[in-house]
C-alpha cells in the first residue's frame, strides 16, 4: 500500500462508499490521511454538566433521555434533553428542524460541544455534536477519540465515524511510509515532529501532549507552502522586466503644487516610496493601506500623474460602479490642471460611448483609464500600459488581477485597501507584496462619534437628523442587502423610503439608491446627493465604498447587528470626511453576543486597525473581507487567526529555500518540489517551476 493507492483497496469500501467519498474529495490514501478531524475528544476537555457556568463553550458527553418539536411566535423549534449523570442540558434548535428531528433516538449517546446559556435550566442551541458508541466514551477508555468532519452525504453511504475510524487505523497499521519533505536541521531549529509521526497522531494520539505537536507540524506544511507560493511569486516579479518611470515629469508638480491642502507627512512618506518602486526595471507589486478618510485617493492621483508624465498609461480599476465614477471625478478635477486626458470605462456603456475610448487606449491617446471588471474584457486593449491601480483589491480574484496585469508588460501594480489588515493576514494573503501604510488622519478630521441605540429611540434619532438637515447638513440611512434574502432586503429599503419620505421626513428631500438601479439612475440620486438637492439618502450598502460627500454630517445603520464590524467601520468612514462634527447611529434589533461585541467596539473606537484585529478574531479569515478570494485555497487545520509564530517561521524557511533553490532542483528539496506540483502549482497563475 503507498500513498497512491486508491481508497477502494481499503476493506468494508464497496462501490457505494467509494462513490461517495470519491464526491468528498477523497480517492486515495494520500486523501484519507489528510482528512483530520474536526475535533478530538480527550477526558481533559470533557466538562460535567453540574460544573457549568453561563457562557462556557464546553465538550460534554451525554445521552438522549427525550426529544420532540414544540410551537412557539416564531415557529416550530426542536429540544433534546440530555444527560451525563450529573446533570440535565436542553439543546434547542430553531433552524433545520425538519432535518434535525430524524436524527435522534432516546438513549443515543452525543458527543456535544457549544456555548453555554441558562433559561432556567443549562441550554446550548444548534450545538455541533456526533453520536458515539459505549466504548468511545474517553472517560471510560483514556483514550483521545478523533471526530470526523461527517457530512449528511457521507453518512447516508453507509460511513459513520468508527467505519471512517478503521479505515485510517487500517492505512497506519499497514506501515505505510510518509516520506519526510523537510531535513533534520529545519525540523530541530524549528521544533518539528516527522510529517510520518504527525500524520500517525493527529487520528490516533495517546494524550493530549502528542496531539499538540502533530497540530503544530502539519499547520507548518500549509503554512510553508503557502508562503512558498508567495515567495516564488515574488521572485518571479524580480526577475521580470519593467519600464522605469524615474522622472517626477511634467504632471506631478503642477497637481500637488495647486492643493487646497498640505500632505500628511505619511501621505508624503508613501509617495517617495511608490516612487522608489517605480524608478526601477523590477515591476513594483506594492500594497497600500489606509483607514478610511486617511487620503489614499489623493496619493493614487499624485502617483498616476507621474506615471502619466513618463508616457505610461495607467488603469485603475474599482470593484463597483459607484466607487469607480467617484474617482474618476476625484482624478479628473485634478487631471484638469495639468490638461491629462482621462476616461472612465464601465459595464453597459453605449457602444457609441465605449468605441472611442477603445480606440484612445489602444492609440495611447488616453493615457489614464478609470473603470470597473469591465476593464478586464478582451477588447480592452492598451498601447503602453505601465502601472495598474486596484482599489479595494480584495473584492477581486487572483486571477482577475492578474489579467489586468497582463495587458501590459510586467506593469508596476499598486493595490489598495481601505480595510486596514492585521499582521498575520497581510503575510499570509500579500506575503509576496511590499507594504505601505498611510497611518496618519488628515489635521482637520474629526473622529465620528458612534451610539448604538434601540429601536425605541428612532424618533430621538430622526429629530435629530431633521435638526442637523436645518443646519444645512446631510444624512444617509443604511439598510442591509444580503445574498440569500436581497429581495426582501431591497423591498424594506423601498418600503422605508416611502415611509420616511411620507411621514417622518415630508418636508425634506429623501432620495433613495440600491444595487438594482441602472447605472443612469444612480449617477442622477449621487449628483442630486452631492448638490445638496437631496437632504437624506435611504441606501442598501452600495455606499459602502466611493460616496465622498463632506456635508453628510450623520450616518444611520437600520439592522446593524447584520453586518461585520470591518462593513460597519466602512459604512462609518461616508460621514466625517469635512470639518464638521459626524455621527454614525447603529440601530441594534437581533442582537446575539456576537453582535453585541461587534457593536460595543464600533462605540469604543475609529481605529481601523484595532476594529480589523477584532473583527478577525470574530469571523475568522473566510469572511475578513466580506467574500471569499478567488485562487486561494482552503486550509485543512491551520488557522491565520491564531497561528502567528507559525507562520513566521514557515514564511523563513520558504523564502529561503527560493533564495538558495528558486525551481526546488535540488535532490534535497525532492519531497517539496513533489507536494508542491501536487497540491498547490496552479493556485496562481503568474507562479511556475522551470
Amino acid at each position: 500500500m503507498d500513498l497512491d493507492t486508491p481508497i477502494s483497496q481499503l476493506s468494508g469500501v464497496g462501490s457505494r462508499r467509494e462513490t461517495v467519498l470519491n464526491e468528498h474529495g477523497l480517492y486515495t490514501i494520500y486523501d484519507l490521511l489528510y482528512y483530520f478531524p474536526r475535533r478530538h475528544l480527550d477526558r481533559t476537555t470533557i466538562l460535567p454538566i453540574r460544573n457549568f457556568s453561563k457562557g462556557d463553550v464546553v465538550t460534554l458527553i451525554g445521552s438522549v433521555e427525550t426529544f420532540g418539536e414544540k410551537s412557539t411566535r416564531r415557529g416550530k423549534i426542536f429540544q433534546a434533553i440530555v444527560s451525563d449523570g450529573t446533570g440535565l442540558l436542553t439543546l434547542t434548535w430553531f433552524n433545520g428542524v425538519r432535518y434535525i428531528k430524524k436524527l435522534f433516538k432516546v438513549g443515543d449517546k452525543l458527543a456535544i460541544h457549544g456555548k453555554v446559556d441558562y433559561y432556567g435550566g443549562f441550554t446550548i442551541t444548534h450545538p455541533e455534536f456526533d453520536k458515539i458508541e459505549k466504548d468511545d466514551d474517553p472517560v471510560s477508555t483514556g483514550k483521545v477519540i478523533p471526530l470526523y468532519p461527517l457530512t449528511q452525504e457521507i453518512k447516508s453511504g453507509g460511513i459513520d465515524q468508527r467505519i471512517l475510524r478503521n479505515m485510517i487505523k487500517e492505512i497506519l497499521d499497514s506501515r505505510i511510509k510518509i516520506p519526510e519533505i523537510f531535513n533534520e536541521t529545519t525540523l530541530d531549529t524549528f521544533d518539528l515532529i516527522s510529517l510520518d509521526t504527525a500524520l500517525k497522531k493527529i487520528h490516533f494520539s495517546d494524550g493530549i501532549g502528542e496531539l499538540t505537536q502533530a497540530i503544530r507540524r502539519l499547520k507548518f506544511d500549509e503554512h510553508f507552502f503557502l508562503q512558498l507560493l508567495m515567495a516564488l511569486r515574488k521572485r518571479s516579479l524580480q526577475h521580470s522586466d519593467s519600464s522605469p518611470l524615474i522622472d517626477i515629469g511634467p504632471y506631478f508638480k503642477l497637481i500637488s503644487d495647486a492643493l487646497e491642502f498640505e500632505l500628511t507627512n505619511a501621505q508624503k512618506r508613501v509617495v517617495k516610496e511608490i516612487h522608489e518602486d517605480l524608478k526601477n526595471s523590477v515591476p513594483m507589486n506594492r500594497l497600500l493601506q489606509g483607514d478610511v478618510g486617511s487620503g489614499k485617493t489623493i496619493v493614487s492621483i499624485l502617483v498616476t500623474a507621474l506615471a502619466a508624465g513618463n508616457h505610461a498609461q495607467v488603469a485603475i480599476m474599482a470593484p463597483t460602479e459607484i466607487l469607480a465614477t467617484q474617482h474618476f471625478h476625484s482624478f479628473s478635477a485634478q487631471f484638469e490642471k495639468a490638461n491629462i486626458p482621462c476616461a472612465l470605462l464601465v459595464g453597459n456603456m453605449k457602444k457609441s460611448e465605449r468605441m472611442p475610448i477603445l480606440s484612445g487606449l489602444e492609440n495611447g491617446k488616453i493615457p489614464v483609464i478609470i473603470g470597473t471588471h469591465a476593464l478586464i474584457q478582451d477588447d480592452v486593449v492598451f498601447n503602453k500600459l505601465g502601472l495598474v491601480i486596484i482599489d479595494e483589491q480584495h473584492r477581486f480574484g487572483v486571477n482577475q488581477r492578474a489579467t489586468l496585469l497582463s495587458k501590459g508588460n510586467h506593469p508596476h501594480f499598486l493595490a489598495m485597501t481601505a480595510t486596514p489588515i492585521p499582521r498575520t493576514l497581510s503575510i499570509t494573503y500579500h506575503g509576496d507584496m511590499d507594504c505601505s501604510i498611510i497611518d496618519e488622519m488628515p489635521a482637520n478630521r474629526i473622529p465620528v462619534v458612534t451610539k448604538v441605540v434601540e429601536p425605541e429611540r428612532l424618533p430621538k434619532v430622526y429629530k435629530f437628523i431633521i435638526e442637523e438637515v436645518t443646519n444645512g447638513h446631510q444624512c444617509m440611512i443604511i439598510y442591509p442587502l444580503v445574498e440569500e434574502s436581497e429581495k426582501s432586503d431591497l423591498s424594506a429599503a423601498v418600503e422605508a423610503h416611502k415611509e420616511l419620505d411620507e411621514t417622518i421626513f415630508p418636508k425634506l428631500m429623501v432620495g433613495l439608491i440600491h444595487g438594482r438601479m441602472k447605472a443612469e439612475e444612480k449617477d442622477i440620486i449621487m449628483d442630486q446627493f452631492s448638490k445638496n438637492k437631496i437632504n437624506i439618502l435611504i441606501s442598501t450598502t452600495v455606499v459602502e465604498v466611493g460616496v465622498d460627500i463632506p456635508n453628510a454630517t450623520v450616518m444611520l445603520v437600520e439592522h446593524a447587528d447584520r453586518f461585520g464590524l470591518t462593513q460597519l467601520h466602512q459604512l462609518r468612514g461616508r460621514v466625517g470626511r469635512g470639518a464638521e462634527k459626524s455621527y454614525c447611529v447603529l440601530v441594534k434589533r437581533n442582537v446575539t453576543d456576537t453582535s453585541r461585541t461587534r457593536l460595543h467596539i464600533m462605540e469604543d473606537t475609529n481605529d481601523g486597525f484595532v476594529i480589523a484585529d477584532e473583527d478577525l478574531k470574530l469571523r475568522g479569515p473566510g469572511e475578513f473581507f466580506g467574500l471569499k478570494q478567488s485562487g486561494f485555497f482552503k486550509y485543512k487545520i491551520a488557522n491565520m487567526v491564531t497561528d502567528g509564530a507559525i507562520i513566521r517561521d514557515a514564511r523563513k524557511v520558504a523564502f529561503d529555500l527560493v533564495e538558495k533553490d528558486p525551481n526546488l532542483k535540488y535532490e534535497k528539496n525532492k519531497g517539496i518540489r513533489t507536494t508542491f506540483l501536487k497540491e498547490y502549482a496552479g493556485r496562481m497563475d503568474d507562479v511556475k517551476l522551470s
